[in-house]
């Protein structure tokens, strides 16, 4: 401000060696400048040292002029009233101190890892851990991280995962997806995967699945299995009527139990979902199907693909039927093949 003002002073200074015709003319263009620029101008937005000078200088102005200026009586009012409310404004209260990172991200790893455990069993580990919290906040902060009342927090979701993993070695999925032909005739397409090597059997298209279709297609693939239906113990299903009592008692002669998934719960059987996800991104969504004859061969076609070539992350980036125990060297020279109606490239060691 005191910079302002000896500027101002010097330049009033030298306003007062100039003559008043200059003094008038440049009155004159002043005025003219301040109309063009109201014309183009909305709402001027000056600094606080203009605010400052503006509302100085216009206290020795006449009232008929005061009027005319770019800022109006009424504005030079609000900016003290502006003004006077900033300096008697108290700083907010600084409140409860606030939860470390480390103590929230602790309370939500409790709540997730013990889905039975209502906020005030998760309060109760955290003070016998030495934390001081109260339980409302330890509940605030579940609620937050979409862990709500314990009855609600959905426990079978997390042994469910536990049990998919846990039985992974000896787990079947199955599942059904259509495909549609060109004359709109829509197709149904059951398929079985093993759960451990990702290994996916296409058991049958057909326009019309009934339960005793899908009985029969369970016979067949328990007799392609031969010695190896042994080594499965579960195989998980949704809840389809044409899922009968028959098609779960052709698994049962195998001592394989069927799980059945919630209902409206397709998470419950991600394996199966993620291929049918695969199947139609890199298969049936890029191609014209004719009638069912040309669905079964195309999908046998992706199937093989999918069992010998197709790389999974859930194995480590092999093929479902690739020996794990061998590791492969970088090939002199690389051929490739087109497969499954040369959509898919496939690349291979040159023979």
């Amino acid at each position: 401000m005191l910079y302002l003002v000896v500027t101002r002073i010097f330049a009033w200074l030298a306003l007062m060696c100039r003559s008043s015709a200059a003094k008038d003319v440049e009155i004159l263009v002043l005025r003219h400048e301040v109309a063009v620029l109201r014309r183009q101008v909305a709402a001027p937005k000056p600094t606080w040292p203009e605010r400052a000078l503006l509302a100085a200088l216009t206290r020795l102005l006449p009232r008929v002029l005061r009027r005319h200026r770019i800022v109006s009586p009424r504005t030079l009012l609000a900016w003290h009233q502006r003004l006077i409310k900033g300096k008697w404004t108290q700083p907010a209260s600084p409140g409860r101190p606030s939860i470390p990172e480390e103590l929230r991200d602790l309370i939500i790893q409790l709540g997730a890892e013990n889905p039975r455990w209502g906020f005030r069993r998760v309060h109760g580990e955290l003070r016998r851990l030495g934390y001081r919290v109260s339980a409302a906040t330890v509940r605030r902060i579940l609620r937050a991280a979409g862990l709500g009342p314990a009855p609600r927090r959905h426990p079978a979701r997390g042994e469910w995962t536990a049990f998919l993993k846990a039985e992974a070695h000896g787990l079947l999925a199955t599942d059904y997806f259509h495909v549609d032909t060109i004359g709109l005739q829509r197709l149904y397409a059951l398929f079985v995967m093993e759960v451990r090597t990702r290994t996916v059997h296409i058991l049958g298209v057909t326009a019309h699945p009934t339960a005793a279709w899908a009985t029969q297609q369970a016979r067949h693939l328990l007799w392609q299995l031969g010695e190896r239906a042994a080594e499965f113990t579960h195989l998980i299903r949704d809840r389809d009527a044409k899922f009968t009592a028959a098609f779960d008692a052709v698994f049962a002669s195998e001592d394989i139990t069927v799980a059945k998934i919630p209902p409206r719960s397709p998470n419950c059987n991600p394996h199966a979902e993620r291929f049918v996800r695969s199947v139609r991104e890199e298969c049936t969504d890029r191609l014209l199907i004719f009638d069912r004859g040309h669905a079964e061969k195309v999908l046998h076609d992706y199937a093989h693909h999918f069992n010998q070539h197709r790389p999974h992350q859930g194995r480590d980036q092999r093929a479902p039927l690739d020996d794990p125990n061998v590791i492969p060297l970088p090939p002199a020279r690389i051929e490739r093949r087109q497969a499954v109606a040369g959509l898919i490239n496939e690349y291979r060691q040159a023979g």
